[in-house]
């Protein structure tokens, strides 16, 4: 049987194995998932160049598109002949329409998953799905169907951005979220909004002024029958179908004011009418939430949350949800953790959580994520599972997915990757003219940013490839180079570096080896590389904002 982990997690893999894996039944409190979108699209990770701006230089973290693989088949016969009931005859229905198109890899693949995501979410937990218009119709089917149709409690629409030039159709800005629960018995913590003025205008005429303020009057008769709620008030014949009040509350709202009583113009009671409820403007909370959020801004290239990545979610978007539909001490999980805003709005609201991704580019960044933004390293306040821990498992790892081996690597001395793929349909990576990674450092009095190239090998190492490094630096007129290599180094590989001398910086007065070999082993037992700092390689998160009340405007 699956166990939780001791602490907050991040997992490097498929989510669905991951799952299965690690995940008990009935043990998540809320899930947000933001998978790929089936839109044909190929998302770029952008990172900060030396001035500051995101560089041209891009890094593929994962092909938006989706094909009718080995992987999408074994999905599809294990929905229909081993889940069966009405999900499998929704999905073998649906390939009837679809065939084995894109569209339904996606579907399926989305499907095994969403079952699994049932098993682990309580009986008091939500989900929330967030897609585009692409597949959202499809995926509300697949949802009804696993959830079940009375499960479904909003479909939200979040403008995402502002209107688009095109002039042939409507200007499409928004995403949509699917919210669905396990049972109706779920967790809900209503949220609201000022009101707006014209709405206080038209609803809150009245004031007595006293100092309590505006108020607006209410029924205060019972929309049922009610015969104990029968009786004669202050003179005034009870309502047909009595008071909404039992007497002693009655005689409590007299007795606090809050009750308006007609008149006749001498100022006795005119009980030809009835009695209301004074409700005033500043002890009511708000509007609660729609369905419609306009409220929240994209993440612009400006904004001070931005990290570059593609598909990067304003962090009160999650701040929103979470606190709808958890509680402090609740466990979230993001199945497909990306940038991990998920998470950090999860640790700011003192949620447990659980993020996963098939990227060790993303658990890099979300890493330094917590680490800017909350000061949390692994192993002190989360775990990381997936990620080679020694020798053995870093070989692995490069024999599986030497892309991913690289990307892995890199992040060990926090490296921005320069170039590469993943999920594309060759599995190939790009030209790199030798360089893998870069490194840039603040090294002159005027704050002019230098650059360290990278160069990451998983294979057989020799002199050459040093000599080819020392020639890159040349070419790239970078300050420094860093040999990062999966097997030992032979003497002359290091008899080359140390003839290629010395960086020498302007501001600590330091010399640093202009080529620095650094293995893997000596990676994984804390060694680093010899630079100046600061270094800018990644933008670093902002601070968490303000702990304010969700339930109002957020911007």
């Amino acid at each position: 049987m699956p166990q939780l982990p001791p602490q907050n997690a991040l997992y490097y893999g498929d989510n669905l194995e991951i799952i299965r894996q690690y995940l008990p039944d009935e043990c998540v409190d809320l899930i947000y998932l933001d998978p790929p979108f089936n839109s044909s699209r190929n998302y770029n990770v952008l990172f900060k160049d030396e001035g500051g701006k995101e560089s041209e230089a891009q890094v593929v973290a994962f092909q938006d598109t989706w094909h009718w693989t080995p992987a999408a088949a074994r999905a599809y016969e294990e929905l229909v002949t081993q889940v069966g009931g009405n999900v499998g005859e929704l999905i073998a229905a649906l390939r009837v329409y679809l065939r084995t198109s894109p569209m339904m890899a996606y579907l399926v693949m989305m499907g095994i998953r969403l079952v699994e995501l049932y098993r682990v979410l309580k009986p008091n937990g939500s989900i929330y799905l967030h897609c585009d218009p692409t597949a959202s119709h499809y995926l509300k089917l697949v949802m009804d169907t696993i959830f079940g149709v009375e499960q479904f409690r909003n479909e939200i629409v979040w403008k995402r951005t502002s209107t688009h030039s095109d002039a042939k159709r409507w200007a499409p800005v928004s995403d949509t979220i699917l919210f669905y629960t396990k049972s109706r018995d779920y967790t809900w913590n209503p949220l609201y909004v000022p009101y707006d003025e014209q709405y206080i205008k038209e609803m809150y005429r009245h004031d007595d002024h006293d100092g309590r303020g505006l108020y607006q009057l209410d029924n205060i008769t019972s929309p049922n029958p009610r015969p104990r709620m029968t009786y004669e008030w202050m003179g005034f014949p009870p309502p047909e179908a009595g008071w909404r009040y039992q007497r002693r509350t009655m005689q409590r709202l007299h007795n606090e004011g809050r009750i308006y009583y007609p008149t006749n113009p001498d100022g006795s009671f005119d009980t030809t009418k009835r009695p209301r409820l004074k409700r005033y403007l500043n002890e009511m909370p708000g509007r609660i939430h729609d369905n419609v959020w306009t409220d929240i801004n994209p993440i612009g290239s400006q904004a001070r949350e931005r990290l570059g990545y593609p598909t990067q979610k304003p962090i009160a978007l999650l701040r929103r949800i979470i606190e709808a539909s958890s509680n402090a001490g609740d466990l979230v999980l993001d199945p497909f953790a990306g940038c991990g805003t998920t998470i950090a709005a999860a640790e700011q609201l003192k949620r447990r959580w659980i993020g996963v991704d098939i990227t060790h580019l993303a658990i890099a960044l979300l890493k330094y994520r917590l680490r800017d933004m909350y000061s949390l390293l692994p192993a002190q306040q989360y775990l990381v599972f997936g990620e080679p821990r020694d020798l053995g498992a870093a070989r692995q790892l490069a024999s599986e997915n030497r892309y991913q081996f690289q990307w892995w690597a890199l992040s060990l001395i926090e490296a921005r990757p320069t170039g590469g793929r993943t999920g594309s349909k060759e599995g190939k990576q790009g030209a790199d003219q030798g360089v893998d990674g870069v490194i840039t450092f603040l090294d002159t009095p005027d704050g002019k940013a230098k650059r360290a190239i990278v160069q990451v090998k998983s294979g057989k190492v020799g002199v050459r490839d040093i000599r080819d490094l020392i020639g890159t630096v040349e070419r790239e007129k970078a300050q420094i180079g860093i040999f990062i290599t999966l097997e030992d180094p032979t003497k002359p590989m290091e008899a080359e570096a140390n003839g290629a001398g010395f960086y020498h910086s302007p501001v600590t007065q330091r010399s640093y080896p202009r080529i620095q070999i650094r293995t893997i082993s000596g990676l994984l037992a804390g060694q680093g590389v010899q630079l100046p700092r600061d270094t800018t390689t990644f933008k670093q998160a902002a601070p968490p904002p303000p702990d304010v009340d969700q339930g109002r405007l957020l911007e």
